[in-house]
């Protein structure tokens, strides 16, 4: 109970970050460009998904959705983090739920489309003649639109708890961005903040983990069916297909599962803001790459559409 002489914290202060001038300089400028570069990247891959229509498929479809969520999964917290290393290193208590919903929201969007994703190659791999007929354009709608709301619907009854809590005493969070445990661990309600850490901590494994097992049940149909072509180019050509999606799958979930996945374990600071930039920047960073760079259809889109965009600025230049 909160006493007479505490009064309610109403914001925070994020003592992850590094106090001295030089080392936020430092970890400004590399995270500056990391934010441009996820920015920059999926909306390169949302408007060539829109623009070549040979990308009009179920997979390239998700792809530009998961790009779209990518853009404000890392909106939700990199700004802030931007704005703390250089400025103020505090956050009003609302701002901080909103930080935490948004930032959870996206992310379990991200993990249910993955999901989605995995569902997606393994129809077109073992059920390739009934695959045009089953993942219809209005079937693709729906999974994503499933995919947001449940992502939307599933943070609410924590980050609504959360927001009856009093907050007292210390108002340092010892992290680089608004989590729910590092907020519950400020909670003045010892007894019950104690008993929620282990509820959201049971919450997050049953989300991780029922993922993990759809995409591995998946991919083990994937591969028994893929063992069974006799080609070896028919096996490459199938495999190829769920290369980018295996590798942004692991990338992400191995973070996500270091930090959700835990329980009672502890971490130093140093891991803790290690592992969460992880899963929040660096797996973000990577993924625009491995879909662009490892996918051969949408390199030949993206070289084609900046072709015809340096033609366009010639002739506009010869204009003038």
């Amino acid at each position: 109970m909160e006493s007479p002489n505490q009064s309610a914290a109403q914001e925070f202060i994020f003592s992850a970050f590094p106090y001295s001038w030089g080392s936020s300089v430092t970890c400004f400028i590399p995270l500056l460009f990391i934010y441009t570069f996820i920015v920059i990247g999926n909306l390169v891959i949302i408007t060539v998904v829109q623009l070549n229509a040979l990308l009009h498929t179920p997979m390239y479809f998700f792809i530009g959705t998961l790009s779209f969520l990518e853009i404000w999964y890392t909106t939700a917290t990199i700004p802030k983090m931007l704005a703390s290393l250089l400025g103020e290193k505090t956050i009003s208590l609302n701002g901080c739920l909103l930080q935490m919903y948004f930032f959870h929201s996206t992310g379990i969007s991200e993990v249910c489309l993955l999901t989605a994703m995995a569902f997606d190659r393994y129809l077109a791999i073992c059920s390739p003649l009934h695959y045009p007929t089953i993942m219809t354009p209005r079937l693709c709608a729906q999974l994503t639109l499933g995919c947001c709301v449940c992502g939307f619907i599933t943070p609410l009854p924590e980050i609504a708890w959360i927001s009856t809590l009093p907050f007292c005493g210390s108002n340092r969070l010892e992290h680089i961005f608004c989590d729910f445990l590092p907020v519950l661990r400020l909670a003045c309600t010892d007894t019950q903040a104690i008993i929620m850490i282990r509820v959201v901590d049971t919450v997050h494994a049953v989300e991780i983990i029922t993922a993990v097992m759809l995409i591995f049940m998946s991919y083990v149909g994937i591969v028994a069916v893929i063992l069974r072509i006799r080609s070896a180019e028919g096996r490459h050509k199938a495999f190829s297909t769920c290369v980018s999606h295996i590798t942004v799958f692991l990338l992400f979930f191995g973070s996500v599962a270091l930090m959700y996945l835990r329980f009672s374990a502890t971490y130093s600071l140093f891991w803790d803001t290690a592992i969460a930039l992880a899963f929040a920047v660096l797996s973000p960073f990577f993924n625009p790459i491995i879909y662009s760079l490892r996918n051969k259809e949408m390199k030949e889109a993206i070289k084609k559409h900046l072709g015809q965009a340096k033609i366009f600025f010639h002739k506009t230049e010869d204009l003038k």
